[in-house]
């Protein structure tokens, strides 16, 4: 999805396909970031 808004935003210079890119984004750092966190406090149990 993330891959879409980019192309979107490369063809069209759309400010807010861009802004959902950055979302998109933003939403995936945060996942994998959860991800990380919760595999530490496994470790530590």
């Amino acid at each position: 999805m993330r891959n879409f808004y980019w192309n979107v935003f490369a063809v069209t210079g759309s400010i807010d396909a861009y802004l959902m890119y950055k979302e998109v984004d933003g939403i995936k750092d945060d996942s994998a970031k959860d991800r990380e966190e919760e595999h530490d406090r496994e470790e530590v149990h």
